[in-house]
């Protein structure tokens, strides 16, 4: 259920995208370099058991924005595509 209110709630957000904001979201570029270093250190970290306390709420928060991120990119390329074959 949580699931489809999330899309539903995309859904809402991404139908109101320009045709540039749409290409934007569908278009982002990989992340900085920093931000996949302590990435890449968290998830090794998590891997293994080892995170602090502070370390794993700092990756759920991380991997619950980068997911959220993700379906707003499926979306915009969605729309990108329906406009593209209108």
């Amino acid at each position: 259920m949580a699931a489809t209110t999330l899309g539903s709630f995309l859904d809402h957000i991404t139908r109101g995208f320009t045709p540039e904001l749409a290409e934007h979201f569908a278009k982002l570029p990989k992340p900085d370099p920093r931000f996949q270093e302590r990435l890449d250190e968290l998830a090794e970290k998590a891997n293994q058991g080892t995170l602090s306390n502070e370390e794993a709420v700092e990756y759920e928060k991380v991997t619950e924005y980068m997911d959220f991120v993700a379906l707003m990119r499926l979306k915009a390329q969605s729309r990108v595509s329906e406009r593209a074959s209108s």
